[in-house]
């Protein structure tokens, strides 16, 4: 079997970076969307969700990091352009937004939206023996899972 340099075959360390790519796009759409609502919110709990959402996109900016150099770890190279993040994205990008409610929907069905392709690159990173993978996405998955949660509460 070819393999690359980290010993992963090469076929399927290409079908891992193709998803960590559009992993990549959706989170570049995720974060861009999470500094304008940050910008943007107004009411009564501009305080706490102003707060909020700079720790999201924090948090957000660290991980489309991570996910770019997993790729180049894998040897393929990360989407790089506002052009193809919007190609390849699912995410919809929010504009205007600056009602806390409709702030919240937004950031519920994004995570929604990466969760589902993280649990998808987990299920194929585990075939491939990928664990470098498998860790980042569980790691992922078990943090917005939570966020999630929480933004389920505040609607409530």
């Amino acid at each position: 079997m070819n393999t690359n340099s980290i010993g992963l075959s090469i076929e399927k360390s290409a079908q891992i970076s193709g998803l960590l790519n559009e992993l990549l796009a959706n989170f570049q759409i995720y974060y861009q969307n999470l500094r304008g609502i940050h910008w943007n919110i107004k009411g009564q709990s501009f305080f706490d969700l102003h707060v909020k959402f700079e720790e999201l996109y924090n948090d957000s900016n660290l991980k489309i990091d991570l996910i770019a150099e997993r790729i180049l770890t894998l040897e393929h190279t990360p989407l790089h352009t506002h052009e193809d993040y919007i190609k390849v994205a699912k995410i919809r990008v929010g504009v205007n937004v600056k009602e806390a409610k409709e702030a919240i929907v937004l950031i519920l069905d994004s995570l929604k939206e990466l969760i589902v392709i993280e649990r998808s690159i987990l299920q194929l990173a585990a075939d491939a023996s990928d664990e470098g993978t498998v860790s980042m996405m569980s790691d992922f998955i078990a943090e917005q899972e939570k966020t999630v949660w929480m933004m389920k509460a505040w609607l409530a």
